[in-house]
């Protein structure tokens, strides 16, 4: 990481005067006198150590170094100009924004969200998915859900759901001897099935891992193998005939909980996706 940054305006100039060919028309796409532009690139040149500019007259034409910098600076550019717009988001007057994990946006969450849009279509929903979890104080997230949470300060926090895991494989596996195991994190690793009082389903040690609970679904209903499943986050699965529960046993699996920023608590809008929210919940 450098110390010392060049002046941005000093880039833009860089960048104009290489794009157009000239000082003069980059002061005029610039709003700038040719004087200003010529400072702008001396004091870059002077940074660097080096010209990145041959003079010849009025003409200019860059050196290989300033070849090398311009595609630098115009990637850099226009990549700072898509983060400027994208916060134009952030204005919108009902946006929400919905933190929770991949596996729950697209299993759980993505089939459900026609039925919310419909109920509630003043919200504007901005779902935003991360495999780690937000730190909500210095996030921009009005609420998150998620299976994995705890208290945070300026929050609410509260459980939703609690979740049930079982052992399921696609249909056509069912039967089928030395099937593949499929290996997942945290409560849905074999070890806690084990320890959980679950029975033998002809799990191995080896097999495929999966650290995203959501593919190691993908998985099982591809055929893979099988897998410990989320009973919440299977039923869409199951119901499509794509997988099938090889024990009638259920353990304890994860608690999805929902923390509420401080500054959402009394907003109208997270109030209407939490109701939508634990009434989608309470009819699993």
């Amino acid at each position: 990481m450098l110390k010392h940054w060049p002046p941005l305006n000093a880039l833009r100039g860089f960048e104009a005067a290489a794009r157009l060919g000239s000082f003069h028309k980059a002061a005029e796409a610039l709003n700038l006198t040719q004087s200003a532009i010529s400072q702008q690139i001396r004091s870059l040149e002077t940074y660097l150590e080096q010209p990145l500019f041959y003079r010849s007259g009025r003409s200019v034409s860059l050196t290989d170094a300033g070849h090398d910098l311009l595609s630098t600076t115009q990637s850099l550019l226009q990549h700072l100009a898509v983060g400027i717009r994208r916060l134009d988001q952030y204005r919108k007057p009902n946006q929400l924004v919905v933190n929770t994990t991949p596996a729950f946006a697209r299993h759980w969450l993505l089939p459900r969200l026609a039925d919310f849009h419909q109920r509630c279509p003043e919200v504007d929903l901005w779902l935003f998915t991360s495999f780690e979890v937000p730190d909500m104080a210095t996030e921009t997230i009005d609420l998150a859900i998620r299976d994995d949470l705890s208290a945070q300060a300026e929050c609410s926090f509260s459980v939703l759901h609690q979740d049930h895991l079982y052992p399921a494989c696609h249909p056509s596996l069912a039967t089928a001897p030395g099937r593949t195991t499929l290996h997942g994190e945290r409560e849905m690793d074999w070890s806690h099935w084990q320890l959980e009082g679950g029975e033998d389903v002809g799990q191995q040690g080896k097999g495929l891992n999966f650290s995203d609970p959501g593919l190691l679904l993908d998985a099982a209903s591809e055929g893979l193998g099988v897998a410990l499943v989320s009973q919440l986050l299977a039923r869409r699965a199951v119901q499509q005939g794509l997988l099938q529960a090889l024990s009638a046993q259920r353990v304890r699996g994860p608690a999805w909980a929902c923390l509420v920023h401080r500054d959402s608590q009394g907003d109208p809008l997270a109030r209407q996706f939490l109701e939508w929210l634990k009434d989608a919940l309470g009819q699993e």
